[in-house]
């Protein structure tokens, strides 16, 4: 059986949190996900760290890709998530872990 992945285009994305820390997640709508991050509703790592502040965002094809980049910058070092923060491609960034 074939899953089911949504075709319309979704965002990795980085926030910076009140204490400095950065969150990152994937959406369909980022301006709406970083709201919902400081309403309280967003993810539970950001609730106590509100307000949040949206640093980054990346259009992918679809949600697969998001995921898949969502996943890898969460395995990054914070050097290098403040790289990709500052302006450093992703692809460029991730050579230094090949």
């Amino acid at each position: 059986m074939k899953k089911f992945i949504r075709r319309d285009h979704f965002f990795v994305y980085i926030v910076e949190c009140a204490n400095g820390t950065y969150y990152t997640g994937y959406t369909p709508n980022v301006e709406k996900r970083v709201q919902l991050h400081n309403n309280g509703r967003g993810a539970k790592y950001t609730r106590d760290r509100r307000p949040v502040k949206l640093v980054w965002s990346k259009a992918c094809r679809n949600q697969r890709f998001a995921m898949r980049a969502e996943k890898t910058i969460k395995g990054l070092k914070r050097e290098d998530k403040e790289r990709i923060v500052q302006g450093s491609r992703l692809d460029n960034v991730l050579r230094r872990y090949k």
